[in-house]
């Protein structure tokens, strides 16, 4: 027994390669919170301002000494007023409500088409069905800004710029391969005897897709879901062309306006980029086991 218990230098090796795996994803997030509470002096180097009196130093002779970088560690003075000038700061709020609404109808919009494409192309017998899959893989091939000039025509051809649909429209759009790629490979686990039970007992096929397949998917949607949010949620070319309207305007251009043309007050603008690094958060913890369940149902036959 106690020669079972003693590591082995494979397991140590293994371990110490998951600490640094940990730090190495974790780090960004620590760095982003430090950032987003330091002052310009603190992050680039400079001349302390008179006015703080808690972090002024003076040599000798009474005079200013230049301030030593502080980029990675922990902020001198926690300035928590760098989340207020982010709020206040153009209009956030309304920013961040127009990322949500964009983002949440598009990923309704991608479940939806994405089940019920993957129902018709897995469950339903038709003539055509395995091209029409391989016609929507071919969405995976196609980078979303390669199609910038074109999708913008047309937005403007059917004067659907400056609005929700501009943009939610486009990140459904895109977003649907991936969405059917991963259905496919959850819905094919599903037995079919179960389509056949529910069949004797009445339903039509709106009544086995939406009773019998779309409760047992939920996996699925979660994984769907968190990669359509990220996909719109921090998306930033086609919200900086398609939308100039600021009533429109989406959280990551206003983000990108934080910057100035000559100066830049970078603590505010690291505050902005935590508050919209949250909702993802949140999202994923709340959903980190469904989406590890959705991104390996089909992996194992058997």
């Amino acid at each position: 027994m106690n020669e079972n218990r003693k590591l082995k230098p494979s397991t140590v090796l293994i371990h110490l390669m998951l600490i640094v795996l940990v730090v190495v994803n974790l780090f960004p997030l620590y760095w982003m919170m430090t950032f987003s509470l330091k002052d310009n002096d603190e992050i680039m180097g400079g001349w302390l301002k008179e006015d703080d009196a808690k972090t002024l130093i003076l040599d000798e002779n009474g005079e200013k000494i230049p301030v030593e970088r502080n980029i990675i560690g922990i902020p001198r003075t926690w300035r928590w007023v760098n989340y207020k000038k982010a709020m206040n700061t153009g209009d956030m709020p309304r920013y961040f409500l127009n990322s949500l609404v964009v983002s949440v109808s598009a990923i309704a919009i991608t479940l939806i088409a994405a089940f019920m494409s993957t129902y018709a192309m897995t469950r339903l017998v038709w003539k055509g069905r395995k091209m029409m899959n391989k016609f929507f893989m071919l969405g995976l091939t196609i980078p979303i800004h390669a199609a910038l000039v074109p999708v913008f025509r047309i937005l403007s051809r059917l004067s659907l710029l400056n609005t929700y649909v501009a943009l939610i429209v486009p990140y459904a759009a895109f977003s649907l391969s991936m969405g059917i790629l991963i259905s496919i490979g959850f819905m094919g686990d599903i037995p079919y005897d179960l389509d056949e039970a529910a069949f004797l007992d009445g339903c039509g096929v709106w009544g086995i897709f939406c009773r019998v397949i779309a409760p047992l998917m939920m996996p699925a949607i979660a994984t769907v879901g968190i990669y359509t949010f990220l996909q719109c949620w921090n998306e930033l070319l086609f919200a900086t062309i398609f939308v100039s309207d600021g009533v429109y305007r989406t959280l990551p251009v206003g983000v990108n306006q934080l910057v100035g043309q000559h100066t830049t007050d970078w603590g505010p603008v690291g505050a902005a980029l935590a508050i919209a690094t949250v909702p993802t958060m949140i999202v994923y913890a709340l959903l980190s086991k469904k989406i590890q369940a959705g991104f390996i149902a089909g992996a194992v036959k058997g």
